[in-house]
C-alpha cells in the first residue's frame, strides 16, 4: 500500500495523531560497543559482558543516548505518510528525556511518535513537537519517553 503525500504545510492537520511507529529494532552488543567508542563511554555496564552478568541488570545494557540517537531516522523512515515540500530537517532538540527501563543487549525496541504541536516559524521553517515513547518488547513500562523537536525547512 502506498502512502499519501502530505505537503509540510499540511502536516498541521495531523496534530493530536500518532504519525510514526517504527519497526522493532534489536539492540546488539556490536552497536553498543561502537557507540561507546564514538562517545568515549566504555563503562562496564555497557561493554564488559562477563562483569555485567553479575551486575544490577544481569547483562550489558544500551546507553540511553544511543536510544535517543535513533529518533531522527526512526521518525522519518516510518511515517504514516510521505511528507513533501521540505529540503531538510534539523534536530532542534529535546525536552523532558527520561530513561525508565534499562534496555538489555539483545532486546528489541520501537518508537512511537505523536505530533502535539506544529508551529510555522516563518521563512519556510516549521517546528514540530513530537513526544516519543520507546517501547521495550515484553515490558509494560517504556524504556524511554522524550519530547523531540524537529525543524523542517523548505
Amino acid at each position: 500500500m502506498s502512502k499519501i503525500e502530505v505537503p509540510i504545510e499540511n502536516v498541521k492537520d495531523y496534530v493530536g495523531e500518532e504519525i510514526s511507529v517504527s519497526d522493532w529494532f534489536e539492540i546488539d552488543q556490536e552497536r553498543v560497543n561502537q557507540f561507546a567508542g564514538c562517545t568515549m563511554d566504555p563503562q562496564w555496564i555497557h561493554m564488559d559482558v562477563e562483569k555485567a552478568k553479575a551486575g544490577p541488570f544481569g547483562g550489558t545494557i544500551a546507553h540511553g543516548l544511543l536510544l535517543i540517537s535513533f529518533v531522527p531516522s526512526f521518525l522519518t523512515n516510518d511515517m504514516k505518510f510521505n511528507m513533501t515540500g521540505y529540503s531538510m530537517f534539523i534536530n532542534y532538540g529535546f525536552d523532558k528525556i527520561r530513561f525508565l527501563t534499562p534496555v538489555k543487549v539483545g532486546s528489541r525496541i520501537r518508537i512511537r511518535f505523536l505530533l502535539t504541536e506544529f508551529t510555522d516559524k516563518g521563512s519556510g521553517r516549521f517546528l514540530l513537537r513530537l513526544p516519543c515513547t520507546f517501547e521495550l518488547e515484553g515490558s509494560e513500562k517504556p524504556a524511554c519517553v522524550a519530547e523531540f523537536l524537529a525543524m523542517f525547512v523548505k
